[in-house]
């Protein structure tokens, strides 16, 4: 560990997070500095800070960044160079898009970026694409469909299938520019970005709506408006969930959303919870882009993605082994270690719990290794405080490459690991009784391994968890019999009660135990 690294821990600037990287973000709409820690394939956010400058405000009027916009940019952006003198932090990117790359004065603005020591990139919008593109393949591995990244000055749009992209496709739909095409009529805005969609969807070379051999796929959605669409919808619908990332809704489902918020105002919209003005402000118009997109496109539904650009940049530094990695995993276990449970005491207790509560039909066992990380780390939660703040981990924060079921299953797990097994609503809304059943007998098996020797490695070598011919056994070597104790009786009983069958203790030699083990 460097000295850099002792030095910031020390100072418990993050909690313990090491800042490692930072990204400035440079959009038509915003002006944007992020740090991140953790892992990079699942990068924690320790520092967003954003300047609304509206850069791009003024591009299709005169071509040019507006004097106050750019001194207001410059003000965050000077800002943003203290702070990362500051914490030290040296790998910093830069990118700028739309607005500056058009601007007749955009190199003077890139001069002023590079007198504050940064080294900006100025991204074409086939590279913005692309970027957005390796944000939303990170985000959910395997993704196939259309890259939908609505900028303030640019739309960007690709195809992604088996990692690969297409080709990528720029058009000047930014935010900032849908109010012009509203001008005249909401109707003739829609059919003029329909005929721009159109082209666009030809020079990719995409299946149009009716054409033979058109396979529908799900189009991601990425930017900060589109998220905000999301947001009205959950809470149209009365979502558990509150994180937009990977919420999901059918092409008539969206169509439906739009048609409604065509009729929204700024107004009308600015009073909801977590839409901000500016949000509010640009979501009528969006919603019209939407129609135009869902009728060129013809997706089999949306996805909306809060990874995109600046993701993308952290996910295409990775090896090849790196991007292979479970971004669910390696979130989940950094958080997990901040917290006195690493991933090789979780390993330790999946493995020891596998034979008798193994991932059936619902569960597998990545999501079964994260909910044994975030009970064993839940431990560590004040008694009084536990069990809701445990819960909203699983349901609340952004793991990634998860669903709404698979979030119920780490609830549900956490929650029997402290025996509440009377589940909110909440969670029993997102999942089926079987699943959640499942992850139930998870955490009853986390409990009784934790408890059976106070965590210890010994314990768990020293003992073993079976179903042998229907009945749950738990075999001791003789010199730990004595850890079976009122409380293991207890979570026994238990974990066989919800599995319906019987249960036993045996007793046998050390060797026996351990060659058994061994083998």
């Amino acid at each position: 560990m460097s000295l850099k690294r002792k030095r910031v821990d020390r100072h418990g600037v993050f909690a313990g997070n090491t800042p490692e990287r930072a990204i400035i973000d440079i959009g038509s709409n915003t002006v944007r500095l992020v740090v991140y820690g953790g892992s990079m394939r699942a990068p924690t956010v320790l520092l967003n800070e954003k300047v609304t400058a509206k850069l791009g405000r003024d591009i299709s009027e005169n071509g040019m960044l507006a004097d106050e916009a750019v001194a207001l940019a410059m003000r965050g952006l000077e800002r943003f160079a203290l702070l990362l003198n500051d914490l030290e932090i040296d790998d910093v990117e830069t990118v700028a898009t739309a607005a500056v790359r058009e601007a007749s004065n955009g190199p003077d603005f890139v001069a002023k970026l590079r007198d504050l020591g940064f080294e900006p990139r100025i991204l074409s919008g086939e590279e913005e694409a692309c970027l957005s593109a390796s944000g939303v393949l990170g985000a959910f591995p395997g993704a196939c469909g259309s890259v939908v990244d609505l900028g303030g000055g640019s739309l960007e749009l690709v195809r992604v299938s088996d990692g690969e992209m297409g080709d990528p496709v720029s058009l000047p739909l930014g935010a900032l520019r849908l109010p012009d095409y509203r001008q005249k009529s909401d109707k003739h805005a829609d059919a003029d970005m329909r005929k721009r969609l159109e082209k666009a969807v030809r020079k990719g070379g995409w299946g149009l709506s009716g054409r033979a051999g058109h396979t529908p796929s799900p189009l991601y959605l990425v930017g900060g408006t589109w998220r905000a669409m999301a947001v009205f919808a959950m809470q149209l619908r009365g979502h558990p969930l509150s994180d937009p990332h990977g919420f999901e809704l059918s092409s008539s489902e969206a169509q439906e959303l739009t048609e409604m918020l065509v009729m929204e105002t700024q107004d009308s919209l600015k009073g909801r919870r977590r839409i901000s003005s500016m949000r509010a402000e640009k979501l009528p118009d969006a919603a019209i882009l939407l129609q135009a997109l869902l009728a060129q496109l013809a997706p089999s539904g949306i996805v909306f993605s809060s990874w995109g650009l600046r993701e993308g940049l952290l996910y295409d530094r990775l090896e090849d082994h790196g991007k292979t990695q479970d971004p669910l995993l390696a979130g989940v276990s950094i958080f997990a270690t901040q917290r006195g449970a690493p991933p090789t005491l979780a390993t330790r207790i999946a493995a020891w719990t596998v034979d008798a509560i193994p991932p059936r039909k619902h569960g597998t066992e990545r999501l079964r290794l994260a909910a044994t990380m975030l009970a064993l780390a839940s431990m560590q939660i004040e008694p009084n405080i536990r069990l809701p703040q445990a819960i909203d981990w699983a349901m609340h924060k952004r793991w990634i490459a998860v669903d709404g079921a698979d979030r119920a299953m780490l609830a549900a797990a956490i929650a029997a690991n402290g025996n509440a097994l009377d589940l909110p609503s909440d969670v029993q809304a997102l999942a089926s009784k079987e699943a959640l059943e499942e992850a139930i007998c998870w955490g009853l098996a986390v409990r009784l391994a934790r408890r059976l020797g106070a965590r210890t490695a010994r314990s768990l070598r020293v003992s073993r968890l079976q179903v042998v011919d229907g009945t749950l056994v738990l075999t001791l070597a003789a010199s730990h019999a004595a850890l079976f104790g009122v409380p293991t009786e207890k979570d026994m009983k238990l974990l066989a009660g919800r599995l319906g069958i019987d249960w036993a203790v045996a007793i046998v030699p050390d060797d026996e135990l351990i060659s058994n083990v061994g083998e």
